[in-house]
């Protein structure tokens, strides 16, 4: 039987239980496991009562659960059940270290003013953005998740916000071009 193991943080153990065991029971429904969560320690384990027919349910039952515990609600965390959507977590501290007052500027920033910034970002690139304790997640398609990366990073890395944002620009650009290249030879060959 396969089983995988999660450690996500203490005070974000009763979002994924949910009200009265809803969240947890929802994804033992949809992907038939067996959940056991230690509320002292966050570990959640996750038994799969048969194999899956989907072989890579494990990895996105995973996800999932990261991004409950990044701070997701669980109906955005459950996108990560589709194929096609990925999570991203980036450790902020690999950019500003483990000083409070940097990571506390830093959040700042990602978020922006009224969360301006974290809305700007989350709008264009059609994904989903958590700032949460040393982190700062994203949920969203593949190809969405790269432009709204990049704006992250460059903010991270101490760019201006507009900076951030003609860089995530570019990049939708370019993969806007890609795609109607890639769509314009697939389209030749059939």
């Amino acid at each position: 039987m396969q089983e995988i193991r999660v450690r996500i943080p203490r005070d974000r153990v009763g979002v994924l239980i949910g009200k009265r065991g809803s969240v947890k029971a929802a994804i033992e429904d949809m992907a038939g496991v067996k959940i056991n969560v230690s509320s002292v320690s966050g570990e959640v384990y996750v038994k799969f009562t048969e194999p899956p027919s989907d072989l890579l349910l494990p990895t996105k039952l995973k996800s999932v659960i990261q991004a409950i515990g990044r701070g997701f609600n669980p109906e955005i965390a459950f996108e990560l059940l589709k194929d096609d959507y990925m999570l991203e977590v980036i450790d902020i501290r690999r950019f500003v270290g483990d000083r409070k007052n940097a990571l506390k500027r830093m959040r700042g920033r990602l978020i922006g003013e009224k969360g301006k910034a974290r809305s700007h970002i989350e709008e264009r690139t059609n994904t989903h953005i958590s700032v949460y304790g040393h982190t700062v997640s994203i949920i969203g398609r593949a190809y969405n998740m790269v432009a709204a990366k990049e704006a992250v990073i460059s903010l991270l890395k101490g760019s201006m916000h507009s900076t951030a944002y003609r860089t995530m620009e570019k990049k939708m650009s370019e993969i806007a071009r890609k795609s109607a290249i890639d769509e314009s030879l697939h389209g030749e060959t059939e």
